[in-house]
């Protein structure tokens, strides 16, 4: 390990996705001074990973940087830094992703799980700044969450609770990326919202959503547009994949009881349009006493993961322990 970051330093956030690979400069105030985003390299695996995230920093400048935080969206050994599986991304299991980077960066690294990296962020400086009781909940490619509660981020055995988005909602669905069916976030996250609204457009010619269909695959930011609109098709999808959404917030809710639900990831643009619906489904499906709790979009959008890697891979560095996972932080204790 690297010497001990000072206050002057900047650190290096990663948020590594099954679609977008973001690499920012975080400020010791948890500002990004500066950020770059590429695909990320599916098909060159580890590899090309690592040689995408070498050149970007390159381009951010290291000069002073001497920790690196990486949000990983999948399991991971806490202490050795390897890799064990990410769904979203094969020839990942078993890959030392830590000591790689350390090797060729020459930066102290230390990985998270991408949805507590994010929540951390939104923790710190964004929509959950002051509660002691949320769960950050990301939609985007798959989908995964992160619980606080009575001010204390919820780790597990590993540091691998939150695969929220595995757990079984439903006896059918597309195979999940898991290889298993009836996972939520193969009903609920990006991709199955893509796949509804493919299907909408087919069943639904004239309408403004097989316009957009016609031009290119369709989205939810295409779904979103269309929705603005007042198109009924449009309109529809969101209704049903509302109501696929809202099965699992209420799973969240019974299981954590927050005060809060930051929603982030891409399928969090559509929230607002959402609304109604999922809070239609948590009043059906909620028992007696649990209050259906307040839902915010991430405040720091796409950076939050990048923020909150950083911030863990800073408190390493400067108190040699990660404090959000030894005790509460300054906004939540």
């Amino acid at each position: 390990m690297k010497a001990p970051i000072d206050a002057a330093d900047a650190t290096i956030g990663v948020d590594l996705g099954g679609t977008w690979l973001r690499v920012a400069r975080i400020s010791p105030e948890g500002r990004v001074d500066a950020m770059d985003r590429l695909p990320t390299d599916v098909a060159g695996g580890p590899t090309g990973v690592v040689a995408q995230i070498e050149a970007m920093t390159g381009r951010l400048g290291a000069d002073g940087i001497r920790a690196m935080g990486v949000g990983v969206p999948g399991s991971f050994d806490l202490a050795s830094g390897v890799v064990l599986g990410i769904p979203a991304l094969p020839g990942w299991v078993g890959f030392p992703l830590a000591e790689t980077l350390r090797d060729r960066l020459k930066l102290d690294c230390t990985l998270e799980n991408d949805a507590k990296a994010a929540a951390i962020g939104e923790w710190d400086a964004g929509a959950a700044k002051g509660f002691r009781n949320f769960v950050y909940v990301t939609v985007s490619t798959g989908i995964g969450a992160c619980a606080v509660v009575d001010g204390r981020l919820l780790r597990g055995a590993g540091g691998l609770a939150g695969e929220i988005g595995h757990t079984r909602v439903a006896e059918t669905s597309e195979r999940c990326v898991c290889g298993l069916y009836g996972c939520w976030q193969a009903l609920a996250a990006g991709p199955a919202l893509a796949r509804r609204a493919e299907a909408a457009a087919r069943a639904a010619p004239e309408s403004a959503l097989a316009a957009l269909a016609a031009v290119g695959p369709l989205s939810g930011f295409e779904v979103g547009r269309a929705a603005r609109a007042g198109d009924a098709a449009a309109l529809s999808v969101l209704r049903e994949h509302a109501a696929l959404l809202g099965i699992g917030f209420a799973n969240l809710q019974h299981v954590y009881a927050p005060d809060l639900l930051v929603v982030g990831g891409g399928v969090s643009d559509l929230l607002g349009l959402m609304r109604p619906q999922l809070e239609a489904v948590l009043r059906e499906r909620l028992l007696p006493g649990f209050r259906p709790a307040e839902m915010r979009v991430a405040a720091l959008g796409d950076v939050a993961g990048l923020i909150g890697a950083a911030a863990i891979a800073r408190s390493r560095s400067t108190e040699g322990r990660l404090l959000w996972r030894d005790g509460p932080n300054a906004a939540g204790g």
